[in-house]
C-alpha cells in the first residue's frame, strides 16, 4: 500500500530547519520532494558537527527520502528550468525573504503562468506583509515577539532557551504541512492553485491559547509564575537527592490523590485548592523537600506501577532506549547508498492502512542533477554545456 501523499511533488528551495523538516515529514508521508540547492551557496545544515564520516546526521535525516538538484537560480537558464519543473512539480516551497523568488522570477505569479495549479507555500519569520516583513529573525525572537517568553519564566529571571526550536517547528514546519495539505484539498475539490502565507511569529502568536483567550476576554494577564501551567501551582519540575529531575502534572483530583500516596505524605493536603496560591506555593516547598529525600531510581520505583502524571526526566539517550519509544518503533534504520543503514528518529505518524516510508538518507548537493535534468527532455551534451555556463551542480550521479 503507498504511503498516503504518493501522489504529491514538491519543489523545496528551503534551507536550515524549518522548511526542511516540513518537507521531511511530507517525504516520510510518500510525497516526492526534490531539493533546489545552490551550488556556490551550501545549506549550513550540511556543516554541522557530527560523529558520522563524510557528512551531516543533522543534514542526512533533515533530507532523508529527497532528491536534489543543484541550480544556481541567478542564471537565465536555471530559472527556466524551475518553470519547466513546476509542471511536475506542482507544488513548491520556500523559506527566502519576502520579494527574493520575485527578484529572481520565480515567485507565484510568475510560475503560475507555466502551471495555474501551482501550490506556492512560502514560509518567513514575519510573513508577507507588516512592518517586520523584511526584518531577520530566529526562533528565540518569535518566541519573544509572540509574548510567549514573558511568561514562560521563573519569576525575577530571565526566559531560559529551550533545547528543541519551537518556533521553527511547531511554527513553521507544522504550519507548513498543514497549509500545504489543505491547499492540497482545496484543489481537489475546485482545481485552482493557490499562494500559502506563513509566519513563524504568527503562529506563536496563535499559540497564546489561554494567555490571549484570557486577555481578549478581559480577564487578567499571564505573569511568571501565575497560571495553573507555567509554574503558579505545583505542577512543575523537582529535584532529587541525586541532582536528577523530576516532571510533575497531576493536576485532576485522582492524579494528584496518586501523587500523594505515592510519596508517602499526609492526606490532608488533597484539600490544596488550585486557586490559592499561597497554599500552591506552600505545596511546592512540601514537594521540594519530600524529593530530595530520595534519589531519581528511587523515585522511578515508587512511580512505576503509579499513574500519577508523573515522569521522570530523561537525557535523551535515555528516551532513545525507553520502552515507550521503542513499542512505538521511534527510531527506524534508513538506507543509505552504499548499502548500509543509519539509526534516525522515525515519523510520528502511525497508519492503519499504510506506513511512513524511508527510502534513503539525505544526499549530496546536486545528486540528482543529471537525472532530473534527462527527465525534463535535456541531451547529455545540452547538461554538460550548462554546467560549464554554472548553471548546474557539476555532481555526477552514481
Amino acid at each position: 500500500m503507498p504511503a498516503p501523499l504518493s501522489s504529491l511533488k514538491i519543489l523545496d528551495f528551503s534551507t536550515l530547519l524549518p522548511g526542511p523538516f516540513a518537507s521531511m515529514m511530507l517525504a516520510d508521508l510518500g510525497a516526492v520532494v526534490l531539493r533546489v540547492e545552490s551550488p556556490t551557496r551550501p545549506d549550513l545544515v550540511r556543516m554541522l558537527p557530527t560523529q558520522i564520516k563524510g557528512g551531516s546526521g543533522t543534514h542526512e535525516t533533515l533530507n532523508r527520502s529527497k532528491l536534489s538538484i543543484g541550480l544556481n537560480l541567478k542564471h537565465p537558464d536555471a530559472v527556466k528550468i524551475v518553470q519547466q519543473l513546476v509542471n511536475k512539480y506542482d507544488i513548491v516551497l520556500e523559506q527566502f525573504r519576502p520579494g527574493v523568488m520575485k527578484r529572481l522570477g520565480l515567485d507565484y505569479e510568475e510560475l503560475r503562468r507555466h502551471n495555474p495549479a501551482l501550490i506556492f507555500c512560502s514560509l518567513t519569520g514575519y510573513g508577507q506583509t507588516g512592518v517586520y516583513r523584511n526584518r531577520a529573525g530566529h526562533d528565540l525572537n518569535y518566541l519573544a515577539l509572540s509574548g510567549v517568553s514573558n511568561y514562560s519564566r521563573r519569576k525575577n529571571e530571565s526566559p531560559v532557551p529551550l533545547g528543541i526550536q519551537v518556533a521553527d517547528i511547531a511554527g513553521g514546519s507544522y504550519h507548513v504541512v498543514m497549509g500545504i495539505l489543505a491547499a492540497v484539498v482545496h484543489r481537489q475539490q475546485t482545481g485552482e492553485g493557490q499562494s500559502i502565507d506563513i509566519s513563524m511569529a504568527d503562529a506563536m502568536f496563535s499559540m497564546n491559547v489561554f494567555e490571549g483567550a484570557n486577555w481578549l476576554a478581559g480577564g487578567p494577564g499571564a505573569e511568571p509564575e501565575s497560571t495553573w501551567l507555567n509554574g503558579g501551582t505545583f505542577y512543575d519540575y523537582y529535584q532529587t537527592q541525586d541532582g536528577r529531575w523530576v516532571s510533575v502534572s497531576s493536576l485532576e483530583t485522582q492524579f494528584f490523590a496518586a501523587l500523594i500516596h505515592a510519596m508517602e505524605l499526609p492526606e490532608t493536603l488533597l484539600q490544596t485548592s488550585l486557586t490559592d496560591l499561597e497554599a500552591q506555593k506552600m505545596l511546592k516547598g512540601i514537594l521540594r523537600k519530600r524529593f530530595l529525600e530520595r534519589t531519581w531510581s528511587e523515585w522511578e520505583s515508587a512511580f512505576a506501577y503509579c499513574d500519577a502524571c508523573v515522569e521522570l526526566v530523561l537525557e535523551f539517550p535515555e528516551a532513545m532506549e525507553h520502552q515507550q519509544f521503542k513499542d512505538r518503533e521511534m527510531i527506524k534504520d534508513v538506507p543509505v547508498q552504499d548499502g548500509s543503514s543509519r539509526k534516525q528518529i522515525a515519523s510520528p505518524f502511525k497508519f492503519s492502512a499504510c506506513k511512513p516510508e524511508y527510502r534513503h538518507v539525505g544526499v549530496e548537493l546536486g545528486k540528482q542533477t543529471d537525472i532530473v535534468l534527462k527527465e525534463l527532455g535535456y541531451t547529455l551534451e545540452q547538461i554538460k554545456k550548462l554546467k560549464n555556463a554554472g548553471v548546474c551542480a557539476d555532481n555526477k550521479t552514481k
